[in-house]
């Protein structure tokens, strides 16, 4: 898949990095997706030392898995909070031009807008790849809800701190601790939370993603031997 170069990754700063997410919200688009994705995509990222692996898994509606590909590289961004989108988006970018299947939308094992500057991985990589795409977080970053109701489906809204709806806590299994969901760009929230919700199965966490970090589980441990 070609990629769109919006910005490089070498020589940057936290100033400068900040200043790259703030001039991205300007072009950030909730707009509605009007479309159930047929093939879709989860993306995963890990770490081994200074190695980043990053694992695109496409599959379609049935859940059957259509392409695999993976990358590693050394990762070369500090780990600093709100800025690990580019400390993980080099790797995730170099993955992506391995791939051959288009999906109609990514998900990512990450924040979207639910970020303090909005632009968690899913928001930040969707202008790279210019597709919809959800943010999938097993745990909150930023916002404020309340719990929902332990029966699977039910969801509360995130909001930012101006009362700003900026996703949802999803309990995409009963009585199991809900995910937040959040979209990332060209989707609303409701779409992020339906769509979410029919790429679920038994599990808790969506498949795509799913999928995606049991393979870079498998594959790290193959790597470190």
């Amino acid at each position: 898949m070609e990629i769109i170069n919006i910005h490089d990754f070498k020589d940057l700063n936290p100033k400068h990095c900040i200043e790259l997410q703030k001039n991205l919200i300007e072009k950030l688009k909730l707009k509605p997706f009007n479309k159930f994705p047929e093939i879709v995509a989860g993306v995963d990222l890990s770490f081994l030392n200074d190695l980043g692996i990053a694992i695109i898994v496409v599959i379609d509606k049935k859940f059957k898995m259509l392409e695999l590909v993976y990358h590693t590289q050394k990762i070369e961004f500090p780990y600093i909070p709100g800025l690990l989108a580019f400390r993980e988006l080099p790797v995730f970018l170099e993955a992506w031009k391995k791939l051959k299947t288009k999906p109609d939308l990514v998900f990512f094992d990450g924040q979207g807008i639910a970020h303090p500057r909005k632009m968690g991985i899913a928001t930040h990589g969707s202008f790279f790849i210019n597709l919809p795409t959800i943010g999938i977080a097993k745990s909150r970053l930023y916002g404020t809800y309340d719990e929902p109701c332990i029966q699977k489906g039910c969801f509360s809204y995130l909001y930012d701190k101006n009362k700003n709806k900026i996703g949802v806590v999803l309990r995409t299994r009963e009585k199991v601790k809900p995910v937040f969901v959040s979209p990332g760009n060209y989707i609303t929230i409701g779409e992020a939370k339906e769509i979410t919700l029919e790429y679920t199965s038994k599990y808790k966490i969506p498949e795509p993603t799913r999928l995606a970090h049991m393979y870079s589980q498998k594959i790290k441990k193959e790597i470190s031997g």
